[in-house]
């Protein structure tokens, strides 16, 4: 634990970590403010591309726990960046709430509905039938499928709930094209995360509470791991997996040393 602690920067998932829905974990403000305490370089990395920054600092606020937005770097954030090195003057069509749409708008892209660059998907609750057709007759006229996380599932205060991935998948379908996803496990949005905070992987450690996008995003970047069982993997889930993290804890507040 003193290796762990040691450490100089933490970037560390949300969803699953923090809090479930608008549930806050228990633990999480008691970490947040010893990160805080020891003078600790932090990110709040998640893979959801719903929120902005802004936002996410106001859900967290809401929790009683004070972050400023620039703490924070999202899948979309990373998208959009992704995108703007491709295709600097690009435009794109969006399923995806308000987070995706201002990192784009943000990078200098247009957000169209006709013969776009790009079709990206994102996050979101609000998605219906139209929105997939249409995608899909973009795709099939030439738009190149992206999507903002892999994440099949994530965590909800009532379960899990579908995530970006599950939502793409009719568009890949039916299009008989795959999407490239920017968010964790892709190394891009850990070399994004390492450059916000300034520090080198050595001196970082990556917090999550999922094997097959926190802990696999660690090992592809060669960052040590910690896999909280607060969030979607458990501990009978662990073995299934042909890589391990570097810790196992219950939850981050086992983090700061005892009082």
């Amino acid at each position: 634990m003193e290796s762990l602690r040691e450490k100089q920067a933490y970037i560390c998932d949300m969803d699953g970590v923090l809090y479930h829905g608008s549930k806050l974990l228990p633990g999480a403000k008691k970490f947040v403010d010893w990160l805080k305490r020891r003078g600790k370089q932090y990110l709040f990395l998640t893979n959801s591309s719903s929120r902005t920054p802004e936002e996410l600092s106001g859900k967290l606020a809401a929790m009683g726990i004070q972050v400023s937005p620039e703490h924070f770097m999202t899948s979309g954030i990373a998208t959009a960046g992704f995108l703007a090195a491709q295709n600097p003057d690009g435009n794109a069509y969006v399923i995806g709430d308000n987070g995706i749409r201002q990192a784009l708008l943000a990078n200098g892209f247009r957000l169209v509905d006709k013969a776009p660059d790009y079709v990206v998907v994102g996050q979101t609750e609000t998605y219906d039938y139209r929105q997939i057709e249409k995608a899909i007759n973009l795709v099939l006229g030439g738009a190149k499928l992206i999507g903002t996380n892999p994440d099949v599932s994530g965590p909800v205060e009532e379960g899990v709930a579908p995530a970006c991935r599950a939502l793409i998948a009719p568009i890949e379908m039916v299009s008989d094209r795959q999407a490239y996803f920017i968010g964790k496990p892709n190394p891009l949005i850990m070399r994004h995360s390492l450059k916000r905070i300034g520090r080198r992987r050595e001196e970082t450690l990556i917090i999550g509470d999922r094997m097959d996008t926190d802990i696999i995003a660690g090992i592809e970047s060669e960052i040590e791991t910690v896999l909280v069982l607060s969030g979607i993997t458990k501990e009978k889930d662990i073995h299934r997996y042909p890589y391990r993290p570097t810790y196992v804890l219950s939850g981050v507040g086992d983090i700061p040393e005892p009082a």
